[in-house]
């Protein structure tokens, strides 16, 4: 009889801690790490790890499964990047509870927020529940290649209670109020991790209506985290402009929050174009808060946000021009046959001064700031790479280059448009953040803007380029894992997982650190009804590890489906 159902030998273990680098075995009997260290015993089944990395599995808490997870069992892009854990229901869109008649608007806020087909929700939502709890249990039903955790998003939850009125931003009652807390509370007791709300202007339904949470008022919000407090479980996430009243005024409404509450919080914050500096200002407040004693974190991101731009994708830089806009929905073939016509691209260019002051055009013809993204793509470009850099030294215009580069590889060519995190051309501010003590890393979206954002690889991105490819401001490995692992599991209240551990869950990464990268993103077609979304793949997954069996080995699926459904806050141990 074997000691162990899997042994990883003589792996170098990044175990989650941030302590250093250490070579050792790890023993795992039904689904919990049983021993670390040198193991004498035998495996049911045995991996030699000699020369590789050994880390926990990376948990990321920021993602948009909502729909995803209802009919699908391999929750890609992000399983491929050594993901064993996700957390659901950000920025305040979800699709429960609710009621029959609204399920097209929620539908529609998913696909304006988060750029997710109405198409395909329509296709791939089967419904078959209304309360927060019974989504739980669909979620349930599916078998998933990792573990999902769902939050429940102040959207739905709002337009539930409110209907019509909450859709129309009206204030809520003081009956719409208490009801909100109750359901609240039933959620949190349901299983959910937290609850999420969106305060920005730049989240809008397909039909261009703000999200129903916009301007809730601080009673509102305040009721929704005593729910929380009732039930005594989940943490609060958040976005905001922090613009209305006035940043300091947004901040002092959320610190109260938590201090009625005293649940957990936190907040996304990247670097804006528009105010490049602004972001340090806002951490500062949080930093503040948190030697208060107040639990609250910032969510940030490794690497630029940045847009796809091509041909497949949502959007390009010829999106606005009006000959473009009659080809824009034909076929790819179809497409490229027509933008390879001398004279259609010459019309097309013609077009560009009449739409330059077009919102959307400006940004998209912003050429100084659009980069060639490569193959392994570069997330980090130097200024003089751009493509009005490139255009001025081969003496031709910008947007000439910037058509003919959407065309290379049959049309399937993206070219990169970084709009937050790279303001100075760098990520000197991502390492400010990835550093601070006070932030956690977040932000990869997976799931979701499926046409024009893939940044569902930020995991493997952030143990590549700054464990290993950055020029200068490197991190160490050990910090950096535990920054994906530890860090993150804790912030939402998941103590079994994130470390290589006696007791802790067998949720592991074997890497081959060398390899370890990002590939270029492709365009699938592969969603409910034929519907797109960009995937991206990773190179130096040796193997990925979920409750103790293999799920992935070398980038390729086994066909295990051990993931499950996480119902609350975990403690170390338990199952």
């Amino acid at each position: 009889m074997a000691d162990f159902d899997l042994i990883i030998r003589n792996g170098t273990l990044a175990d989650g801690t941030g302590a250093p680098l250490r070579e050792a075995d790890v023993g795992v009997v039904a689904g919990r790490i049983a021993q670390v260290g040198r193991i004498s015993g035998r495996g049911e089944e045995e991996l030699d790890a000699k020369g590789l990395l050994v880390t926990p599995g990376f948990v990321d808490i920021h993602t948009h499964y909502d729909g995803q997870a209802t009919w699908d069992s391999r929750l890609a892009p992000s399983s491929w990047h050594g993901v064993t854990t996700v957390v659901m229901g950000n920025c305040g869109v979800g699709f429960a509870p609710v009621w029959p008649h609204d399920h097209e608007r929620l539908i529609s806020l998913m696909e304006g927020v988060e750029d997710i087909p109405g198409a395909v929700l329509h296709e791939g939502l089967k419904w078959g529940w209304q309360s927060f709890g019974e989504y739980l249990d669909a979620l349930e039903r599916v078998p998933h290649d990792m573990d999902i955790g769902a939050q429940l998003a102040h959207g739905p939850l709002r337009v539930f209670v409110m209907g019509e009125r909450g859709a129309a931003l009206e204030e809520a009652t003081a009956d719409d109020i208490a009801q909100m807390r109750r359901l609240t509370a039933d959620a949190m007791a349901a299983g959910a991790l937290g609850f999420s709300t969106s305060r920005t202007i730049l989240h809008r339904t397909a039909t261009g209506e703000p999200t129903p949470g916009l301007r809730a008022s601080e009673d509102e919000l305040k009721a929704i985290a005593l729910g929380m407090a009732d039930a005594g479980s989940g943490v609060f996430e958040l976005i905001s402009d922090f613009s209305t009243p006035d940043p300091v005024s947004e901040f002092a409404m959320i610190r109260r929050l938590i201090e009625a509450s005293r649940r957990p919080l936190s907040l996304s914050l990247a670097q804006s174009s528009n105010d490049p500096n602004s972001w340090r200002g806002l951490l500062g407040l949080i930093s503040a808060a948190a030697k208060d004693g107040l639990p609250i974190k910032a969510q940030v991101a490794p690497r630029p946000i940045g847009l796809l731009l091509g041909l497949q994708g949502t959007i390009n830089p010829f999106s606005a021009h009006p000959s473009y806009r009659s080809i824009h929905d034909k076929p790819l073939a179809e497409k490229l046959r027509i933008l390879r016509d001398p004279e259609f691209k010459q019309q097309v260019l013609r077009e560009s001064a009449a739409v330059h002051d077009h919102p959307l055009a400006k940004r998209l013809m912003a050429f100084e700031h659009i980069f060639p993204l490569g193959d392994p793509p570069n997330y980090e470009p130097a200024r003089d790479s751009s493509l009005a850099a490139e255009a001025a030294r081969r003496g031709v215009a910008a947007q000439d280059l910037a058509y003919d580069r959407l065309l290379e590889d049959e049309g399937r060519n993206f070219l990169f448009l970084p709009f937050a995190n790279y303001t100075e051309f760098n990520l000197d501010a991502c390492a400010e953040m990835i550093s601070h003590p006070d932030c956690i890393i977040g932000l990869a979206d997976g799931g979701a803007h499926v046409g024009i954002i893939c940044d569902a690889s930020n995991a493997t991105y952030l143990l590549s380029h700054w464990g290993r490819d950055r020029s200068h401001g490197r991190l160490s490995v050990e910090y950096l894992v535990k920054r994906q692992t530890a860090d993150t599991a804790r912030a939402v209240g998941l103590l079994d997982r994130g470390i290589l551990a006696p007791g802790m869950k067998a949720d592991i990464n074997v890497i081959d650190f060398g390899r370890l990268g990002v590939r270029a993103p492709q365009m699938a077609y592969d969603l409910p009804g034929g519907g797109k979304r960009l995937l991206q793949r990773a190179d130096g997954y040796v193997a990925t590890i979920v409750a103790g069996s293999v799920t992935y080995r070398n980038g390729e699926a086994t066909g295990a489906l051990p993931g499950r459904l996480v119902r609350g806050p975990k403690t170390a141990g338990t199952q």
